[in-house]
């Protein structure tokens, strides 16, 4: 059992791994939330407990099984971060392949939480019946607006469209081995919510109205058995438009990163405007764009973030291109051959392949990385989706839009 602090609710809570579990009477969706994968948010934790004793206590009827999860509970009860490892940084391929084949010896704390919650996780997927949802709750270091961050799959976008709140697209290609990145990977609808600054009692609210809404999207719950236009309107922001990052500021070991005062996200920026300083040298903007997820804490090596909205008919082609198997003409093209070592993944030599830009690898669901100065790994985001498991969801035979839909 782990003491848990909240400095927004000026609570403690005592909880375990599992904050809370509901087996409902009928057959439904597998809801699993993670809270407090990071140590010093706890704000997910304490929103997801409030949750599920509230249906609990108000016998609200329940389809399928509803599953809370705290994240790092060494970390939880210090209200740090991580120890050594930034436990949504860990889940690489090679350390998920050691924790399958049973070779991984955990050497840290934060290590032995992973292992765990592996082991967790692969139960899950081995007794529960679909289909799953993976939903991973965070706060911000600074002040924003409630946000999911998604990782670009026509699952994720179909199903996260009917939040009240503004999609982020792609920060999976900035970010090295997210939970969430290994979960989509095996093709299960995941992404994450950011529900407000840290410590802000307004985080705790928007958790629990965020975890509300995701009940009766997925057919959990109806949602005539709670007060859903409350907690639909109180997120906020109703544009739901979607945005993709196009820049991260990396902070390298041993900088010295400081975030000037007063940035929030969604903030625009012009440029040559000071936005850090780093070992003493001024950061300023290259030009006129928006900030997102600027640091204004101790760990972390995200210094921020550069997003831009984008537009309807991109979210449109890229749903035609993917649908219609486009992509599988790239590896026929001049300087693109196939990655022997792992499927649905090629590798482009950008002196021959110059016509493959950034963005349209991202119309036809493609994600990539640098292998070096020359050379592009791109990996197939629609190739291990399971759309059959979702195939029957009211959600998802809805037809492709780029709103979230007004109930």
């Amino acid at each position: 059992m782990s003491k848990v602090y909240s400095e927004a609710l000026d609570q403690h809570l005592e909880v375990e791994r599992h904050i809370g579990r509901i087996k409902g009477s009928e057959p439904g969706p597998c809801m699993i939330f993670f809270g407090g994968i990071h140590g010093n948010e706890p704000s997910g934790v304490f929103a997801l407990n409030r949750v599920l004793e509230e249906l609990k206590e108000q016998k609200v009827p329940v389809k399928g099984s509803i599953i809370a999860l705290a994240g790092n509970l060494w970390a939880l009860e210090r209200s740090k971060r991580f120890d050594k490892e930034d436990l949504n940084r860990v889940w690489t391929h090679e350390r998920v392949a050691a924790l399958k084949d049973e070779s991984f010896v955990p050497s840290n704390e934060d290590e032995k939480e992973q292992e765990e919650i592996f082991g967790i996780i692969k139960n899950l997927l081995e007794t529960e019946t679909g289909p799953f949802y993976f939903l991973d709750l965070h706060t911000t270091s600074s002040e924003t607006i409630p946000f999911l961050t998604v990782n670009d799959s026509l699952l994720n976008r179909k199903f996260s469209q009917q939040y009240p709140a503004p999609v982020i697209l792609g920060i999976e290609e900035y970010l090295d081995g997210p939970l969430l990145s290994y979960i989509n990977e095996l093709g299960y609808v995941s992404f994450g919510f950011e529900s407000g600054q840290h410590d802000a009692i307004a985080s705790v609210d928007n958790h629990v109205a965020f975890t509300y809404l995701s009940l009766v999207f997925s057919g959990a719950i109806s949602a005539e058995s709670i007060n859903y236009d409350h907690y639909f309107e109180s997120l906020g922001d109703l544009s739901g438009d979607f945005y993709e990052i196009y820049y991260r500021y990396a902070i390298e070991k041993d900088e010295r990163f400081l975030m000037e005062p007063g940035f929030i996200n969604f903030q625009k920026i012009i440029k040559n405007q000071l936005l850090a300083k780093n070992n003493g040298k001024p950061i300023k903007a290259a030009g006129n764009s928006t900030i997102f997820m600027p640091l204004y804490q101790a760990q972390g090596n995200d210094g921020f973030f550069q997003i831009r909205r984008v537009p309807a008919f991109f979210l449109r082609l890229s749903s035609l291109f993917r649908k219609l198997r486009f992509d599988r003409m790239l590896r026929f093209m001049p300087g693109v051959r196939r990655d022997p070592s792992m499927p649905g993944t090629l590798i482009v030599n950008q002196k021959i392949a110059r016509f493959l830009a950034k963005q349209f690898l991202h119309i036809l669901g493609y994600r990539n990385q640098t292998l070096d100065k020359t050379h592009l790994i791109i990996k197939n985001r629609e190739m291990n989706a399971r759309n059959e498991d979702y195939v029957h969801e009211e959600w998802y035979k809805e037809r492709y839009i780029t709103k979230p839909k007004q109930h």
